[in-house]
């Protein structure tokens, strides 16, 4: 995946808005630092090519391949274009990120609220899913519970997203903030921090009035049953509520209302003993910032508002 993402821990925070395609596993022939001494007998072309391939862990360097673990159904964030391929954001980043290190990410399809299952298993190196970067999930505890669920992850922060109310285009419902939904059906993705404000918002509303919440594997479904008129609103991550807007129906299906909340930084998830990883990963981050490549990714998406300067690990509260 708020879902802004605006997607989540185990169950979750947050999950920008134009057309576009770009494989994610592209053009990247960078990966061989072995192949490229033996064809030309010096490290330097190396190094020129690839210059922070050196902060990665060996073993992922003999690879060459980092697998990312994503809900490769959130637009514009990540999905896939009408050829198939994973395009969005996050490919885009990872694709300028993998220049600097040397490797290839590669995109892996899963259900949002199983990523960092996935992560902990070691089924994926690293997840990268418009997830809000939360101290419940720094700590592996279960948001609903309270509980500790498991050792918890290391966020390398990219982005900065809130999350935002929708509804069909010309039947607002009268809804304009969260506690305009007391008494209504909202539908949205499980695990997200939208499914989070639905549900602590519900707890306020009077006896006999509560929010009926309806969650889904993903948005794209979320969307569908709004549309067919079986809610009365919607909710993710404002770059993907906006996108929605924008694009369903030629426009004509959906409008935001209301404005963002709970602005919070989207991260890179990265296993907690994977130290050597998520140095990396944040060194060749603020290498596209600094070069321009992050900044051109932001406006071809069109979501430069939640643009950063620096990347930070586990900047989430």
């Amino acid at each position: 995946m708020t879902a802004s993402s605006t997607r989540r821990t185990t169950a979750a925070r947050s999950r920008l808005a134009a057309v576009g395609a770009i494989a994610v596993a592209g053009t990247l022939m960078l990966t061989g630092c072995g192949d490229q001494t033996k064809d030309n007998g010096s490290e330097s072309d190396t190094a020129a090519s690839a210059p922070l391939a050196d902060k990665l862990p060996q073993a992922i360097r003999d690879k060459g391949v980092i697998k990312v673990g994503s809900d490769i159904a959130y637009a514009p964030v990540e999905f896939k274009d009408g050829s198939g391929k994973v395009v969005g954001i996050d490919p885009d980043l990872a694709a300028a990120m993998g220049k600097q290190l040397g490797v290839d990410f590669q995109f892996e399809n899963g259900t949002f609220d199983t990523l960092i299952t996935g992560l902990r298993s070691k089924r994926y190196d690293i997840a990268m899913s418009a997830m809000t970067d939360t101290k419940d999930r720094q700590e592996g505890i279960d948001s609903d519970t309270g509980k500790k669920v498991g050792e918890g992850v290391d966020f390398v922060d990219y982005f900065t997203a809130g999350v935002s109310i929708y509804t069909k285009k010309g039947d607002d419902q009268g809804i304009k903030t969260w506690s305009d939904l007391c008494g209504k059906k909202i539908v949205l993705q499980r695990g997200t921090v939208s499914e989070d404000l639905a549900k602590a918002e519900s707890k306020k509303c009077p006896s006999g009035k509560k929010i009926a919440i309806e969650p889904f594997d993903n948005d794209q479904q979320a969307q569908t049953r709004l549309r067919a008129g079986g809610a009365d609103a919607g909710s993710s991550d404002f770059p993907v509520a906006a996108y929605a807007v924008k694009t369903s129906g030629g426009g004509k299906d959906f409008q935001l209302v209301g404005e963002q909340v709970e602005a919070a930084p989207y991260g890179i998830a990265v296993a907690k003993n994977q130290t050597e990883l998520r140095d990396a990963l944040k060194a060749a981050l603020d290498a596209i910032i600094e070069n321009g490549e992050y900044e051109k990714i932001m406006k071809k998406w069109g979501v430069t508002e939640g643009s950063i300067d620096e990347a930070t690990i586990n900047g989430g509260k």
